[in-house]
């Protein structure tokens, strides 16, 4: 811990002691040269800064044209999955229902109806908890649509 404050104050006694002899040997010369540089830089910032805006957004447009050009690309997640919505499975099995006598005439084997049942289960479960979830929220719209009523009453 002393060679931590041993270190930090040899810093600051350093940086003071250059910074004095910096200031005390500047000429008017200099510090003309230095009040220039200085307010050249407050003076062109703002302008530097919306160039590189320009730059920035034609870059941004570039990409973007070259997105569309390319449409090939599938996201890897749907806008409603990221807004919270829940996707239902597709109902496929009324297809594999229509075949299912059929299965050696046609080539298939019945190991492609493997988990049927859980796949059926499974969307049965998705649509019970979508259901529940909008009772809820319906519920829930219809007791604050109740207290507002109750609000202009007895208000």
């Amino acid at each position: 811990m002393d060679e931590l404050i041993t270190l930090v104050s040899t810093l600051a006694n350093r940086i003071t002691a250059n910074l004095r002899g910096s200031l005390e040997n500047m000429s008017p010369e200099k510090w003309i040269r230095l009040v220039i540089i200085a307010g050249a830089y407050a003076l062109l910032r703002p302008y530097i800064i919306k160039l590189g805006g320009r730059a920035q957004m034609n870059l941004h447009e570039q990409e973007a044209a070259e997105e569309v050009l390319s449409p090939g690309k599938k996201a890897a997640i749907s806008p409603n999955e990221l807004r919270g919505r829940v996707q239902l499975p597709e109902d496929s099995d009324s297809d594999e229902d229509d075949d299912e006598g059929t299965g050696t005439a046609t080539g298939h084997s019945s190991a492609a109806d493997w988990g049927k049942k859980a796949r059926r289960r499974q969307r049965d479960m998705i649509k019970r908890l979508l259901d529940a979830e909008e009772k809820r929220l319906q519920e829930t719209k219809d007791e604050e649509e109740d207290k507002d009523i109750e609000e202009f009453l007895v208000g």
